[in-house]
């Protein structure tokens, strides 16, 4: 599991994203378990998102965004209005890699996205993103360099428009990868 994201006042209802397992739900308190992202073209998930004011609004960033000596890269940003039942890829296809994913505590529309982008290569794919409808369209709001990427995003609970990103400069090379000393 890469992420984890409950329901308030629903004790019973959780969702969980795997590295490359896809996302899965539970409506039984984890006794048992469905895949709700089998359709969709990644399994790699860094980032699961439920909507406070709207808990049928889920947001899911793909691509892991702990490199291991093996990593899944993703394919961007999806959305689901129905409570995981369906799913729209809303952009950031460059990101490649998502951890963290902000939803404003009163919009469902209104998110956040941190992108660490291609871990293999310099790119302007990577920092914090904004979308104000839905993910229709993109911002970017940090733009941290060509090596760094976003990988956490936390907001004040008291002052929910305060954020604070974390973010990592990283570039992994191919010859490295596969227990290389």
């Amino acid at each position: 599991s890469t992420c984890a994201a409950g329901v308030p006042g629903r004790e019973d209802l959780f969702f969980f994203g795997a590295a490359d397992g896809g996302v899965w739900k539970t409506t039984d308190a984890g006794r048992t378990w469905e895949p709700i992202f089998d359709r969709q073209t990644t399994g790699a998930i860094g980032a699961l998102a439920v909507a406070p004011s709207d808990p049928n609004v889920l947001y899911v960033g793909t691509g892991q965004v702990a490199p291991r000596y093996d990593i899944m890269a993703g394919d961007g940003v999806y959305r689901s209005s129905d409570g995981g039942a369906t799913w729209d890829r809303v952009g950031l296809a460059g990101s490649r890699h998502v951890g963290r994913i902000l939803i404003d505590p009163h919009d469902p529309d209104v998110v956040l996205v941190a992108a660490l982008g291609d871990l293999f290569a310099p790119g302007a794919e990577r920092g914090v993103y904004r979308s104000e409808d839905g993910g229709r369209s993109w911002r970017k709001v940090l733009a941290p360099g060509p090596t760094t990427g976003a990988v956490d995003l936390a907001a004040d609970p008291a002052h929910p428009e305060v954020v604070y990103a974390a973010t990592w400069d990283i570039q992994r090379f191919p010859w490295l990868a596969y227990f290389h000393p």
